[in-house]
């Protein structure tokens, strides 16, 4: 016999609490629902919470002033900061903003001892909007105490993104530096474990360099050889198109004893990466970087089916691909 079921009541209108979600305050997924449902917040408003927290951004970035440049930050490069600029301008007590890969114990944010803001990439996100979890970082860095680091939280939903804070008419130009020694005011002066940390982390780092004559390209010494990896802004499937187009014509190096070997896919973007000889550095790669960028300028535009070589090039580098993220 089929087991009866109590008939659900639902609450009046009157007895509901009239919240729209931006109110709804975040509650554990097992207790009732704040807006007066009767239900579980994880089967009411916990729902789409819970939705929007999964729901990957592909390009988080998008939008921005240097999009690019965002995504080799956040993926390629150890040591780098940009000055940022709000929409409304800074609070008072705010000096400065500032974007830094990474913070020291991977804070997500820092507010320095003058009020000053450094905002960290390199951090693991609570949802799948980068642009939204950056945003409530920063939201909350901007409130806390001078010298005090801002801690991990959950991001609330329907937040703002950083294409709703930033000033998007503000230049975006990073500047790489050799060392973190930016995380301290006085790093000279620094002693203890302080000094040990910022040792290590020194050490750690992959010496990178940003082209000048092209943009978000970075150059990086290794032990064995140098790279080049240069994110670049066009449609995947174009993208590889045309690269493959060069690579068959010959004509997808960087120069002598140097080759495309692949790419990267960050954030929606696909990162062209070649290996170069231990003896090319960074000015060396200007020239030849300059050149290149006008070649694939050329095979963009290309609108010719691809040839039997070129298809076997495109495989051959689709297969080189590695997503970082």
């Amino acid at each position: 016999m089929a087991k009866k079921r109590r008939p659900r009541t639902q609450p009046s209108a009157a007895a509901t609490p009239q919240l729209t979600d931006g109110e709804v305050p975040v509650v554990g997924a097992r207790e009732p629902c704040p807006c007066g449902s009767g239900r579980r917040y994880k089967a009411c408003h916990g729902r789409a919470a819970a939705q929007a927290a999964t729901e990957l951004v592909r390009r988080p970035f998008e939008g921005l002033p240097g999009e690019c440049d965002w995504v080799a930050l956040r993926e390629l490069v150890p040591a780098a900061t940009v000055p940022l600029t709000l929409r409304e301008g800074l609070p008072q007590d705010v000096p400065a903003l500032t974007l830094a890969t990474v913070l020291p114990m991977a804070w997500p944010a820092l507010r320095r001892d003058d009020g000053a803001v450094l905002l960290g990439l390199q951090n693991d996100t609570a949802t799948g909007d980068l642009s939204r979890d950056l945003a409530d970082v920063l939201t909350r860095a901007l409130a806390t105490t001078p010298g005090s680091p801002v801690a991990a939280a959950r991001t609330a939903s329907g937040g703002p993104r950083l294409q709703d804070l930033l000033d998007l008419s503000a230049p975006f130009v990073p500047e790489v530096h050799s060392g973190f020694e930016f995380w301290l005011d006085d790093a000279e002066s620094a002693t203890g474990e302080v000094a040990a940390s910022l040792e290590r982390a020194n050490a750690a780092a992959v010496p990178t360099t940003r082209l000048t004559g092209v943009d978000a390209a970075y150059w990086c010494r290794t032990p064995e050889k140098n790279h080049l990896r240069w994110v670049m802004p066009h449609p995947e499937d174009q993208l590889l198109d045309a690269l493959a187009r060069l690579h068959a014509a010959g004509a997808s190096s960087l120069g002598e004893d140097t080759r495309l070997v692949g790419s990267f896919r960050a954030h929606g973007l696909t990162v062209p990466v070649w290996d170069l000889p231990s003896a090319f550095g960074a000015e060396e790669c200007e020239k030849p970087a300059t050149a290149f960028g006008e070649r694939l300028a050329e095979a963009l535009a290309a609108t010719t089916p691809l040839t039997p070589e070129e298809r076997k090039a495109r495989s051959g580098l689709t297969n080189r691909q590695i997503t970082l993220n």
